[in-house]
């Protein structure tokens, strides 16, 4: 029998999706089950066995990685030339649309794409022109409010303000933008999709010719698309072409950015003759692993349905582990990667994923001071991120007047109404005189800048000094906190209405924690605690993260981790306000979109996934006494085993996962001791002494028990204190006070 390159490498689901006859069909892909290469051979077998024309297959996809990686494979399989498949993102596709008919469009030929930067800077100019103040009419919201509808198909004359004067104005600035567009032949990428629909939609000769010319189309992460792609499809497509879409209602996890997981309810809607695919079976995943996610997110209601399963081994059990707080939860981290390395591992085989951007700090900072090189994936180090360069710029400041770099960082941020012409007049007066920025300034206000540049400049020059003034003597996180109330960065970005804005403002409130989490005696030099930690995060942004190629460990969010996958996952912070997030916790569909995203999570790793979860958490600046997260509750309790005992400071996270005396029922290891898998419930070294104890040093004030040795007089004690970090002291002479 001759090999059929095409179906003989597929399992019997996929060869059934990619032999379906040609007409509506709808696939349901669980994670790791192959839907690239369903997409790919399905596109294959079009063309190798029907004869299809590649010139009559339309594929989309969701990103440009996706669409090449489907381009070369089909390429491949087929041996047909580049270029002939029209193979490409949604907003690819829009614009080689609109590059082909500009002028049915309304467009002129040499239109450019502007990225969200200048959209950006072309609403601030709207607003300069039309002399609106930027800090009452925030640039980012307006950008929100004009993407956003445009995502859902609406242009400004047909939006009503519902006699709200704050959106009869927004409604007002989305129609300038529009025309400022028009003048200057720019479209933003919103329009790109927007723009190429319109263009169908009253263009009856051009969609006449698309819809004859694509009678197969193909649609790839279908859960992801949002209100104008969906609708783009459907007009596409009409009644004589034979849609094919694959897509995963479990993984729909971009609700906040426009996409709408009941377009894959809707698509069995509009096409009740649909077939239904469901590939189930697994490639990447452990049974144990496979079991816990069904579990979890079985806690959906109203999936399409479908459970993962595999042929291969059942593995290992899923750990949990609990921390005292959310150092003890990276050192723990850290020494279960250490110790993969040392059985001859690499660290590239791991992932540590995360709920919330700032949640890498206090890894980053154990990765560092252990030598463990770390990636941060699909985003900037802590300390990088231009939110928290705003506030170090304001801390510099306070420290150093002369520092040029960081007075024009933060002069006009938040937006105090000091323009390009105003800091210009201040550098050339600096530039004659050789002087700073701040004593030019000085010297400026008055004739030379007018007055009201001088009011702002003057503004911004009081509140350096007062500041000054006020955090004299306070502990360096106070001040820290100082600052940033006083500057008003954190609201800055809270009026950002998309989640940048919140992640920007929970980054800033995490720096909080990180001058407390910081000692003074850590610095090798005798220089005040603000100086001293202004030179460690200097130093610290520079060298420790690896490069891409290199080996080390990959940082990222959940939402970044989609579509990728690794050996071993660590999914941490899982309790509940932080994953589920506060901010879906409240309504039905943002909880089941965060259950969606944990089950993501879950199902990147390949052989073995742990779940960690601090019982006290500073966060933002503020301490956090959280539940355990519902996700670990709703995964299969035979599944998972504890690692660590928890003695007396612990609830239990599942009902009959803890005996009534607080016993560990299951494996368990005291990690504290230096014998990982011995099984133990530690004496107290002193009355009142135990692990998660609050305790307060004569010296080092107040803090938490992290570790105990030994008994008697010389037992040792670790301590992490509030100001001065983590400790090692002897019982016999640390006379510690429990609190």
């Amino acid at each position: 029998m001759t090999a059929d390159p095409i179906l003989d490498p597929l399992n019997a689901a996929q060869r059934a999706a990619v032999t379906a006859p040609l007409a509506p069909a709808l696939v349901l892909a669980g994670a790791g089950s192959g839907k690239t290469r369903v997409l790919t051979h399905r596109i294959a077998w079009l063309i190798g066995t029907h004869q299809v024309s590649p010139q009559s297959i339309l594929a989309v996809t969701f990103t440009n990685k996706a669409a090449g990686e489907m381009r070369t494979r089909v390429e491949r399989l087929l041996g047909i030339a580049p270029g002939v498949l029209w193979i490409g993102t949604f907003h690819g596709i829009a614009h080689r649309l609109l590059r082909r008919h500009w002028r049915e469009a309304g467009l002129i030929e040499s239109f450019q794409i502007i990225d969200a930067e200048d959209q950006q800077r072309l609403i601030k100019k709207l607003l300069k022109a039309e002399q609106l103040d930027e800090t009452r009419w925030v640039p980012r919201e307006i950008q929100w409010f004009i993407n956003t509808n445009k995502d859902a198909g609406h242009r400004p004359q047909g939006l009503k303000s519902g006699n709200d004067p704050t959106r009869a104005q927004m409604i007002r600035l989305y129609g300038l933008y529009e025309a400022a567009c028009a003048r200057s032949g720019v479209v933003d990428f919103a329009e790109l999709l927007l723009r190429s629909f319109e263009l169908w939609r009253d263009q009856p000769a051009v969609l006449q010719h698309y819809r004859q010319r694509f009678r197969h189309v193909l649609v790839d992460e279908f859960q992801d698309t949002n209100s104008i792609q969906y609708a783009w499809l459907k007009l596409l497509v009409g009644s004589q072409s034979c849609p094919f879409v694959v897509g995963d209602d479990d993984q729909s996890v971009y609700g906040w950015r426009g996409a709408r997981v009941e377009n894959l309810q809707q698509f069995g809607r509009d096409f009740p003759a649909a077939q239904l695919f469901r590939l189930e079976q697994n490639y990447r995943s452990t049974g144990a692993i496979l079991a816990a996610a069904n579990g979890l997110i079985a806690n959906n209601a109203g999936r399409l349905g479908k459970t993962l399963w595999t042929s291969g081994a059942q593995g290992e059990p899923i750990r949990l582990y609990a921390a005292f707080n959310e150092r003890d939860e990276a050192e723990f981290v850290c020494q279960r990667i250490r110790e993969h390395v040392t059985r001859g591992g690499v660290h590239r085989d791991i992932a540590v994923l995360y709920r919330s951007n700032a949640q890498s700090r206090v890894f980053e900072e154990i990765f560092l001071a252990t030598r463990v090189p770390y990636r941060v994936y699909g985003g900037l180090r802590f300390f990088e991120r231009a939110e928290i360069k705003d506030a170090l710029a304001y801390l510099r400041l306070l420290v150093n007047r002369s520092d040029d770099a960081s007075f024009e960082r933060v002069v006009n941020l938040p937006t105090r109404g000091i323009g390009a012409k105003s800091l210009e007049t201040v550098r050339a007066a600096a530039r004659v005189t050789g002087s700073s920025l701040w004593e030019a300034t000085q010297a400026c206000l008055g004739e030379a800048l007018g007055a009201r540049a001088s009011t702002a400049m003057r503004g911004f020059l009081e509140l350096i000094e007062r500041l000054t003034a006020e955090i004299h003597g306070l502990d360096l996180h106070e001040q820290v906190d100082r600052m940033l109330a006083a500057t008003g960065l954190i609201e800055f970005h809270q009026r950002d209405k998309a989640e940048r804005g919140e992640a920007r403002a929970e980054n800033l409130e995490e720096l909080v924690s990180a001058a407390r989490g910081f000692g003074a005696e850590r610095s090798d030099t005798d220089l005040p605690p603000l100086e001293a930690f202004l030179a460690h995060v200097t130093l610290e942004s520079g060298d420790g993260q690896a490069d891409a190629w290199e080996d080390s460990v990959q940082m990222m969010t959940l939402h970044t981790a989609k579509g990728l996958e690794f050996p071993i996952v660590f999914l941490c912070g899982m309790e509940d306000g932080l994953f589920p997030h506060q901010r879906s916790i409240g309504t039905l569909e943002g909880l089941e979109e965060e259950r969606r995203l944990c089950y993501v999570g879950m199902t990147r790793a390949m052989r073995q996934l742990y779940l960690t979860y601090a019982e006290q958490r500073r966060l933002h600046g503020i301490d956090n006494f959280s539940q355990p997260s519902r996700f670990i509750k709703e995964t299969p309790e035979e599944l998972i085993e504890e690692i660590r005992p928890r003695i007396q400071v612990s609830r239990p996270v599942a009902a009959g996962r803890f005996a009534e005396d607080g016993g560990v029922h299951g494996a368990v290891s005291y990690r504290r001791t230096g014998y990982p898998g011995r099984s133990s419930h530690a004496e107290p070294a002193a009355p009142g002494m135990r692990l998660g104890a609050r305790v307060r040093h004569g010296k080092f004030g107040e803090g938490v028990i992290l570790n105990l040795e030994g008994s008697g007089p010389q037992a040792r004690v670790q301590v992490n204190f509030e100001r001065q970090g983590t400790k090692w002291l002897v019982m016999q002479y640390a006379n510690l006070e429990p609190l």
